[in-house]
């Protein structure tokens, strides 16, 4: 198919949609004849042991609590790269870094004291960057809120209509992270990421804030550029942000950026083969839907990025979902990543009832790890048979680390072959399907990985539906109507949430709004 064999109705209509249509058709031609069929769904042989090697357990942060162990000549060669020795107060018996024999091995044990010092060393050269490329379409979507939990909806109905007008249609990062306890909005997800930059550059010496000192960087698209840059203007003068800048003299909202291409939808699979472009919009004729072609793209679309920010002198370059205000620079993560060596480190959660949408770690046929989508990759009927075996699930938090002088060698050979997969959709714009790239299957790529299993209610607080953003924020945790095991989730999510809010992002309740710390008044 080519561009000329569309409506002209419809090319005008993609076109006002900043879709690439050439993109698009190429997408289709492949897919229709077989390119993509090879990426099948995974069969997975299991899940991964939390084995402190390849799956390190880091949920238990007391201060003297052993949480690492790594060859000795590895760990002081790895970093030494960091500029960094194990003296004073780190060394070997000083209280926080033990050394051992296990066998003819010499290692040393980091205790979480140690690896907090550690990385704290190493926060100045690590980027921080979010995939800020979607509007919060699925987000405010009815059909996918109410598929949640029906008494859940019900629960939340009132807050729900209110904030899913203001949210549709919106760059996610511009609608709110929380909902505050009287009911207003609280500060959106992106002023939340700001901020905890600053807050971090803030626990640290004067020379060690200097620029660029965790250089920003996002994913945006051709739909939402203009308008997350427009924000950025007045984002600066935001209360969460302005005064805390001008302390630490660093700029709240520098960012780096990649527009990725929009793409069009695509014919439901019941409709059969070959597909064509979605054309029926929300029921009017001749009329696309415009989407991001997944987060996946992004080792394409930051290719340029990720090379400016090697130039700047940065070694890592953390990436998240814009929507998890529990991803935010772990120091401890990034120094077992500093004394490993390895490529990249990602996070995981156990998995609990609101976890529908998203990835989770396992063991393939051939004895890798792997993250694979639910529904893309992996249908949910299995993952509840392995759950029945008595697996303890993963779930991917969408959050990564990476070693820019592994990764950026390897830029194109990741984008040429992550796999690209088509899931259906259905939801108020009508049945389609949609094509993606994920970007955690990017494991399957890298030659080693080290997975961090996290606290869920401090490191994944993901609003994939402003359902779970409401119950996260307390809604509907107290109505009997609802299933008591989602108010159970909603219970714990909520009171990470709390101590996100005190302890990462800096924030006081008071009178029953969260406040700037260095603005509230008791």
């Amino acid at each position: 198919m080519t561009e000329a064999d569309l409506d002209p109705a419809l090319r005008e209509d993609m076109i006002a949609k900043h879709v690439d249509i050439g993109l698009t058709l190429d997408i289709l031609n492949r897919y229709n004849s077989g390119d993509f069929d090879h990426f099948t769904k995974v069969v997975p042989s299991g899940i991964p042991p939390i084995d402190g090697v390849g799956v390190v357990d880091i949920r238990d942060r007391s201060p003297d609590r052993i949480l690492f162990r790594f060859s000795r000549e590895q760990a002081l060669a790895n970093l030494k790269k960091h500029g960094i020795s194990l003296s004073g107060d780190l060394g070997p018996g000083k209280g926080a870094v033990f050394e051992g024999r296990d066998g003819a091995e010499v290692f040393l044990s980091f205790t979480t004291e140690a690896l907090k010092a550690i990385g704290r060393q190493m926060l100045g050269r690590c980027a921080y960057g979010v995939l800020n490329g979607g509007s919060a379409t699925s987000y405010a979507d009815l059909k996918k809120n109410r598929a949640v939990d029906e008494a859940l909806f019900s629960a939340l109905k009132p807050s729900f209509e209110r904030l899913a007008a203001q949210c549709r249609d919106m760059p996610k990062g511009l609608t709110p992270a929380y909902i505050n306890p009287d009911g207003s909005p609280g500060a959106t997800f992106l002023e939340l990421k700001m901020r905890a930059r600053l807050l971090a550059a803030q626990e640290l010496p004067p020379p060690h804030r200097r620029e660029p000192f965790m250089p920003l960087f996002q994913m945006t698209s051709t739909a939402n550029h203009e308008q997350l840059m427009r924000a950025y203007e007045d984002i600066q003068r935001s209360p969460f942000l302005a005064h805390l800048a001008a302390d630490v003299g660093l700029k709240a909202s520098d960012w780096l950026s990649g527009i990725q291409p929009m793409i069009a939808a695509y014919t439901h699979s019941a409709e059969g083969r070959p597909k064509r472009i979605f054309d029926r919009a929300y029921g009017r004729e001749h009329c696309a839907l415009a989407l991001p072609g997944g987060h996946g793209q992004s080792f394409m679309v930051l290719a340029d990025v990720f090379r400016e920010l090697q130039r700047e002198g940065m070694r890592y370059a953390m990436l998240s979902n814009v929507d998890n205000i529990g991803a935010y620079a772990d120091p401890v993560e990034l120094a077992i990543l500093g004394i490993s060596g390895k490529p990249a480190g990602f996070d995981f959660s156990f998995k609990t009832p609101v976890d529908l949408k998203g990835g989770i770690l396992v063991c393939t046929q051939d004895g890798s790890k792997n993250v694979v989508d639910i529904g893309p990759a992996i249908e949910l009927e299995e993952i509840e048979r392995l759950e029945r075996g008595g697996a303890q699930i993963l779930f991917n938090c969408a959050t990564g680390i990476f070693d820019l002088d592994w990764l950026v060698p390897h830029l194109d050979e990741i984008a040429r072959n992550l796999p690209l997969r088509f899931s259906d959709q259905n939801k108020d714009a009508g049945a389609y399907s949609q094509a993606e790239q994920v970007t955690w299957e990017v494991v399957s790529i890298l030659p080693d990985f080290i997975a961090f299993a996290v606290d869920k209610k401090r490191r994944f607080l993901a609003a994939k539906m402003l359902a779970e953003m409401l119950l996260t924020s307390g809604f509907g945790i107290d109505d009997a109507s609802v299933p008591s095991s989602l108010r159970q989730t909603g219970m714990l999510l909520h009171e990470g949430q709390t101590w996100l809010l005190e302890h990462v992002y800096g924030l006081r309740c008071i009178g029953g709004r969260w406040q700037p710390r260095e603005l509230a008044r008791p």
